[in-house]
């Protein structure tokens, strides 16, 4: 059974940081891409970043040179740091796993975590 626990969310003013992490079960991990979606209120939900089974990277333009995807195929976690967050940064982060390096389709994702930057 796949899981992916996110955790790392929570409150923060803008211009701070948070760490998001995704802790993932009943996958090979090392040979899957990971990524991270996010849903704010009323949008649709969008691919923030994403990291090969190989380490490359690639990023939404909204976040670019702000966010950092990570991952340490020895704990099967993957990482988003965000840095200068900014109030629409504000949305439900989602971790996902795909077999594709595009991200799409996903083939499972967590449950999420609650991001809210304040102005």
């Amino acid at each position: 059974q796949v899981q992916l626990v996110e955790s790392g969310g929570g409150l923060v003013q803008a211009g701070g940081s948070l760490r998001l992490s995704c802790a993932a079960s009943g996958i090979i991990f090392s040979i899957s891409a990971m990524g991270w979606d996010r849903q704010a209120p009323g949008k649709q939900r969008e691919l923030v970043a994403a990291i090969t089974s190989g380490g490359s990277t690639n990023y939404a333009d909204s976040v670019k040179g702000r966010f950092t995807i990570s991952r340490d195929n020895a704990k099967n976690t993957v990482y988003l740091q965000m840095n200068s967050l900014k109030p629409e940064d504000t949305a439900v982060y989602y971790c996902a796993d795909s077999d594709f390096a595009t991200m799409y389709p996903a083939a499972s994702w967590g449950q999420g975590t609650q991001v809210t930057v304040s102005s």
